[in-house]
């Protein structure tokens, strides 16, 4: 089916041609050639890694600069460290962006979504129809509660500010350098089209889910329904959007351990050694439902393609 009969989508959604972008492929399959380019495909996925740790180096060690010069604070987490930590994670856009273009000659803009462009109205739909859903399951989640830390009023306002503006961009940064590199490279190995989907959801989430640095069953859990999850809603609508939207609602998180004054320092620093319980699967459960109803709204057109040549 062509993008065209996206129900999903609206006129201004259409695809453009992208330069690179061959003709009539899923957004999955946009980096597949003739050859399987695995050598190419690891290096890049290494230089998304190699991007990503050191962009988050960099930021964090900055803020412990400025936090100890300036606010004389040497604690291990501080509000402007995990500012720092969400940019670093946000620059993975326009880096992914960059590896794309540069390795493989595609243009940066089709990274968005099949259309070459950001659907800023399916970015719309999906937060006024699925975020409040995701957002009640996380709240109550949250509300299960944990270890507790007193807050002075100026760090709980940039904790508010930061789960409010940047950390939806550190969401969107993963998505766009896993569900939307990484997926890419992995989906374009296999010469079938179903293996590669299957390939890039598989591949892209448990790495990624094994990079949150914990074993436990519950949390484990938790990240490989939602990173599969985010993989499958973005083939089935050609495009990131949604993705970002959903694991953006889903990251709010943070925001409401703030507002429950939650020692959100020691549930981010102590992952590895973090036990979860049944309560962790409640928002997961919450992904599972959106991605259902996004399937099955994109059940006679999805998944989205490019346009035909």
């Amino acid at each position: 089916m062509t993008t065209t009969e996206q129900p999903w989508l609206t006129r201004e959604d259409l695809p453009l041609p992208a330069r690179g972008v061959p003709a009539d492929v899923e957004y999955h399959r946009v980096l597949a050639g003739d050859k399987r380019r695995i050598g190419r495909g690891l290096l890049t996925i290494v230089l998304l890694f190699a991007g990503m740790i050191g962009f988050s180096v960099i930021f964090v060690e900055l803020s412990k600069v400025i936090d100890e010069e300036m606010f004389g604070r040497t604690e291990e987490f501080t509000p402007l460290r995990h500012v720092a930590g969400s940019l670093s994670l946000a620059l993975l856009i326009p880096w992914a962006m960059l590896l794309q273009r540069v390795l493989y000659g595609v243009s940066p803009g089709s990274l968005h979504s099949v259309t070459g462009r950001f659907r800023v109205g399916v970015l719309g739909k999906t937060l006024l129809a699925l975020g409040p859903l995701v957002l009640i399951t996380v709240a109550i989640a949250a509300l299960q509660g944990g270890a507790k830390i007193e807050w002075t009023d100026s760090d709980l306002i940039v904790l508010f500010l930061s789960g409010l503006l940047v950390s939806p961009l550190a969401a969107a940064g993963e998505e766009y350098g896993f569900r939307g590199l990484m997926f890419r490279v992995v989906g374009g190995w296999a010469r079938s089209a179903r293996v590669g989907l299957v390939l890039g959801v598989i591949v892209t989430t448990v790495l990624f889910s094994l990079v949150h640095g914990t074993v436990d069953p519950y949390l484990l859990t938790s990240y490989l329904v939602l990173f599969a999850a985010m993989a499958i809603v973005t083939w089935r609508t050609g495009g990131l959007e949604v993705a970002v939207v959903l694991h953006g609602v889903y990251n709010l998180a943070l925001l409401l351990a703030t507002t429950l004054h939650l020692d959100l320092g020691g549930e981010l620093e102590g992952r590895e050694t973090a036990v979860g319980s049944i309560e962790n699967l409640i928002p997961s459960a919450g992904i599972i439902v959106a991605t259902a109803i996004v399937w099955w709204m994109t059940r006679k057109s999805g998944p989205a393609r490019t346009p035909a040549s």
